[in-house]
């Protein structure tokens, strides 16, 4: 497939502006995927190449979040395993259960989740602690169940894993947004080895945007350690309008 200066024009500051986002709540490929399909690319080519770029960014925001302190191995660990075996059940799941079923359903869950954020204005874990060991316990349990999200339907998946870890699990926001990057990332690099097994990655395009990913994701990562809570919660709005907007368009 041939590629011209236009292409990259298109779709590199969006993945600049998805990886900055992705970095803070999750949900870039909101913006990125998108993108690489409004330049033109074939849907397989634009998942693949995405890939690519995306994992790219996951692994530097992730070693950023990681170099500060904000990423707990000890409860990755388990969480990545259920959130491996939630998405293989998920992917089952959808050969038999209509997509557009799960469309409606997020239609309603959305605005009720967005309402949520916007009542806990700081996104601090104001309950009592949890146990450590019923942080890991409830880390994986949400990691399982998104990832289970993920393997059927996928859009917004490292937006509710932060969600989840924070509002459920007690986790502080920052290392929420970290953890949830090794989670995702691990997914990321499972699926950049189907697509380019099956030869519909774009590599020197994706190599390109990926270059911008890393720059948006660390730049997006060092705002959220610096800034919070409240960087956090905005971006996770973001995400979930943006989400909302796109179930709206694909159901009418």
């Amino acid at each position: 497939m041939e590629l011209d200066l236009i292409t990259f024009l298109i779709i590199c500051p969006l993945v600049f502006l998805a990886g900055f986002i992705d970095a803070i709540a999750g949900g870039g490929g909101l913006i990125s995927i998108p993108a690489y399909l409004f330049a033109g690319l074939p849907p397989h080519f634009a998942l693949g190449t995405n890939k690519l770029s995306s994992t790219i960014g996951t692994i530097v925001a992730a070693l950023r979040y990681y170099k500060n302190g904000f990423i707990d191995m000890k409860a990755c660990v388990p969480s990545i395993m259920s959130a491996l075996f939630g998405s293989f059940i998920g992917a089952n799941i959808a050969l038999h259960v209509s997509e557009n079923v799960l469309q409606k359903i997020l239609l309603i869950l959305l605005p009720i989740i967005a309402v949520f954020i916007l009542k806990n204005k700081n996104l601090t874990v104001t309950k009592s602690i949890l146990s450590y060991k019923k942080t890991l316990i409830y880390s994986a349990l949400i990691s399982f169940a998104v990832g289970m999200y993920d393997g059927f339907f996928g859009p917004g998946t490292g937006t509710f894993l932060v969600l989840g870890f924070i509002s459920i699990a007690h986790v502080n926001p920052q290392t929420a947004s970290g953890n949830a990057k090794v989670i995702n990332l691990s997914s990321n690099i499972a699926g950049l080895t189907v697509f380019l097994y099956n030869g519909y990655t774009l590599i020197t395009l994706g190599l390109v945007a990926g270059i911008f990913s890393i720059f948006g994701s660390y730049m997006g990562a060092g705002l959220a350690i610096k800034k919070g809570s409240n960087v956090i919660r905005y971006a996770i709005l973001f995400v979930l309008a943006l989400l909302f907007l796109k179930m709206v368009w694909e159901v009418v």
